[in-house]
């Protein structure tokens, strides 16, 4: 099928647009359907081209591989639970660094092509990119599965360890730029594994949504880097366009984080001997507790309820019970919506898309700078499986690791209602001043079983 060689870059600049679109319409709730239709085309429209114009491709190899990547991965989309999306995105990108790496190894020990200064230069970047994505996705995808513990490593000496390998790695990689050392390449390659692994280990469970945004850049990068050992357009437009966007949502949630990207990489939220307690000096606090029944009653009989989501809604699968619970409210004549932190869940965007599932109305969901100067209005602020996101000591603690964090002002409200299973510390770790405040109250109990409930009190 050479006859289509003269074709392929308009193919490309086709599918480099709808990668385009794609992007656009996934930057909202509306457009996230037809965003992920656009991008599959382009995709689809990518692979068949290649597959058309490539130089003697072994078929029965390529088809066999597609077969199986598709299998494979269509069923994981089909039995992903939405707890384990975080963890599903982070292995999905420990894949891409991983393809970075082996196309980059065969493209070195291929004797029947010589790679200039300029190529053995991308060789290096694409590799050591790759590997650095790929075991920091690796241990990523361990942290936010619980296989491996939120908790960050620690020491003194970790920092000094972080810097001996990134100029190690340096040192090799311009040993195989000046003399195309195969050995050096190898070596690089082998720290640029083990730097991937001291780049994540050290960061604490509350950055987690900063760095699977981060890894997303990272595997962007690495794709454009494959995309120039292959000679491949597409591809470089593609892993530039998801590198710079994952860069740019990483930058926008440290934003909203009050912290700067370099914080989050080598500094770690809640890393500190005090992260556990919040500063809390161990004295006894006194909290208030009710029933799902008295929850009920109270937001039956308001005229505005907020609800704040958080990663605990996630775990007990409660969204639908939730959302039943809010149509009930508004049937009563309740203005019910839903306010979302940045940061609220594993990863970006995790609350917007549970509450997708349950087809919420995407007019009732609102970001943080649209509903905060709505909460002092607002008669019961429901928190259901949140911590971190509505902890008032980012405001008023210059002690707490989350301090200038901006955070739901969900302490301002009239009443504040929180489902939690227990007093524990949330993901960072830190305690949560909301939780004792006189206009509090307290519901234990798994996330479901307490909405299913507060549904039964509606009745």
């Amino acid at each position: 099928m050479q006859f289509l060689t003269p074709y392929a870059d308009w193919v490309y600049l086709v599918a480099a647009i709808l990668f385009i679109l794609a992007l656009k319409g996934l930057s909202s709730p509306v457009g996230a359907r037809m965003g992920n239709t656009y991008g599959m085309i382009g995709m689809a429209l990518s692979i068949l081209i290649t597959f058309a114009v490539a130089p003697n491709p072994n078929f029965a190899l390529i088809v066999s591989a597609i077969i199986a990547g598709a299998v494979i991965g269509g069923y994981r989309a089909k039995t992903v639970q939405m707890t384990q999306m975080p963890e599903t995105v982070a292995l999905m990108h420990s894949l891409v660094g991983l393809a970075a790496v082996l196309i980059a190894i065969a493209a070195v020990f291929n004797t029947n092509q010589h790679h200039d200064g300029v190529h053995r230069f991308e060789l290096f970047i694409g590799c050591f990119i790759g590997a650095i994505t790929f075991t920091a996705s690796v241990v990523a995808y361990l942290k936010l599965s619980g296989k491996a513990g939120s908790k960050p490593l620690k020491g003194g000496w970790v920092k000094p360890v972080q810097l001996l390998l990134a100029l190690a790695m340096a040192g090799l990689g311009g040993a195989y730029f000046i003399t195309e050392n195969l050995q050096a390449f190898l070596a690089m390659t082998a720290i640029a594994l083990v730097l991937g692994y001291f780049l994540i280990a050290p960061i604490g469970g509350g950055d987690m949504p900063v760095v699977v945004s981060m890894l997303n850049s990272y595997s962007g990068w690495a794709a454009a880097g494959i995309g120039f050992t292959l000679n491949n357009s597409v591809l470089i437009i593609a892993g530039s366009l998801v590198g710079s966007s994952g860069a740019i949502l990483s930058y926008i949630m440290c934003k909203a984080m009050n912290r700067s990207l370099m914080n989050v990489i080598f500094g770690g939220m809640g890393t500190g001997d005090n992260a556990a307690s919040g500063g809390d000096s161990g004295v006894q606090k006194s909290y208030k507790s009710g029933s799902a029944e008295d929850a009920s009653f109270l937001m039956g009989n308001a005229d505005s309820v907020i609800i704040v989501p958080g990663y605990g809604l996630a775990v007990s699968r409660a969204q639908h019970a939730l959302q039943e619970f809010a149509t009930l409210l508004a049937e009563k004549g309740v203005n019910v919506r839903y306010a979302i932190h940045p940061v609220a869940g594993r990863m970006p965007g995790h609350m917007n898309v549970l509450l997708a599932e349950a087809e919420v109305p995407y007019d009732k969901v609102l970001e943080m700078e649209e509903i905060n100067t709505d909460f002092s209005n607002t008669d019961v602020v429901l928190v259901i499986g949140a911590n971190d996101v509505v902890n008032p000591a980012a405001q008023k603690d210059p002690a707490s690791p989350i301090y200038g964090m901006p955070i739901l002002d969900a302490h301002k409200a009239r009443t504040i209602i929180v489902v939690k299973r227990s007093m524990n510390a949330g993901y960072a770790g830190l305690d949560n001043d909301l939780f004792y405040m006189d206009k509090t109250m307290m519901v234990f109990g798994d996330a479901k079983k307490v909405v299913e409930d507060m549904v039964k009190g509606l009745h």
